[in-house]
């Protein structure tokens, strides 16, 4: 490391959502980047602007199988693991592959950074809390999870790899550090992702019904994704390994009518709203406790969520526009969000071009797949 900065950092799940904000932030801060993803939920857009980029390496290849020997000659500093599907359609849709990810491709990724001396930073998630018996949740509750439920693939994946991360450590085989990430969201989501901004966000701007699962009264913390990638490198930069998870999330709660409201004001759509039942095992309650977040590592949280929905709103505006150039609601938004692009510190306008992906050309695309001996 250099200066508390990692000098070579693999993310691996580097073209998901979050993934690929983190790529931009350790390029911000003179890391060189090696981004391992399947591009079973990643997108290839995600990363186009980082096409000509000497410090970037992408690298396809799944996790749960043998990870490409070039990963160790590389010789990285740093292990961010955030490769797993992350949204209920999608770990869903192949719950197999869903809990491999989470226990084989964190054992793998764990052999590399025992191999290599690398830190290893395991994106993990709130819910291994499952449908929580108290509130808000503290990072030693041990959760109420179902164990056998269509959710379970990636609730027990993720306590799985906790344990998997827990025993390297205490055995001295990897220095480690576990994130429970809370709801996130921003430019990058998918709008197929079935999580409760996008699907909120996607149905208002197409003038849709706005689904709203249960009476609404469920709540949420929603975290936009610039605090969020902020508190993943601070954990990262941490000094000494931490013996338990730390949350990551926003602790102001909010319940999923109001957020219906809210998009619904800041779009001026007339969307009708449609309630139906609660998919099984959602749960009834969710907000972090960050008081060992701001212990450890001087994070909380700031920016509003009026602020982070204006841009999210914007990048969806793009994302349904096909072939639309930079529309003028799209520069208002960024506009009036000048602390979100603070955050990575980047320019304001290199913020929001990043906001505005578009499928990269063939020779583009060549340009991003490593080669041996890069």
């Amino acid at each position: 490391m250099r200066n508390g900065r990692h000098r070579t950092a693999l993310v691996a799940g580097g073209a998901g959502f979050l993934g690929s904000h983190l790529c931009d932030a350790l390029l911000a801060e003179g890391a060189e980047v090696i981004c391992l993803d399947s591009f079973v939920t990643g997108r290839r857009q995600n990363l186009r602007h980082l096409a000509r980029d000497p410090r970037f390496t992408l690298i396809e290849a799944d996790i749960t199988e043998p990870l490409p020997a070039a990963l160790a000659a590389r010789r990285p500093e740093a292990v961010f693991n955030l490769a797993c599907a992350a949204s209920p359609p999608h770990y869903q849709g192949d719950p197999e592959h869903t809990l491999l990810t989470c226990v084989l491709g964190t054992r793998n990724l764990l052999r590399l950074a025992e191999s290599t001396g690398a830190r290893f930073v395991q994106a993990s998630t709130s819910e291994v809390y499952g449908d929580p018996e108290i509130h808000p949740q503290v990072e030693s509750y041990w959760g109420h999870v179902n164990p056998t439920g269509p959710r379970a693939c990636y609730d027990e994946g993720k306590r799985a790899a906790e344990t998997l991360c827990f025993d390297y450590l205490r055995a001295g085989r990897a220095d480690v550090r576990v994130a429970r990430i809370f709801n996130t969201y921003g430019p990058r989501m998918r709008a197929d992702d079935g999580r409760v901004v996008s699907n909120v966000v996607t149905q208002a701007l197409a003038g849709a019904d706005i689904t709203l699962y249960g009476d609404g009264s469920q709540t949420r913390s929603f975290c936009y994704v610039s605090d969020l990638i902020d508190g993943l490198r601070r954990l990262g930069s941490l000094a000494t390994p931490v013996p338990s998870a730390v949350n990551l999330g926003n602790p102001v709660e909010l319940n999923v009518a109001q957020l219906v409201e809210r998009v619904l004001a800041l779009t001026g759509s007339r969307s009708a709203v449609v309630r139906r039942p609660l998919p099984a095992d959602d749960p009834r309650r969710r907000r972090p406790d960050i008081t060992l977040a701001r212990r450890l590592l001087g994070w909380s949280p700031c920016v509003p969520l009026e602020t982070g929905l204006r841009a999210c709103i914007a990048w969806f505006e793009e994302e349904m526009r096909p072939g639309a150039c930079r529309p003028s609601q799209a520069k208002d938004a960024a506009a009036e969000a000048p602390a979100v692009a603070d955050l990575h510190r980047q320019p304001a306008e290199d913020a929001s071009q990043r906001s505005r992906p578009r499928r990269m050309n063939q020779a583009e695309d060549a340009r991003l797949v490593a080669r041996p001996g890069r």
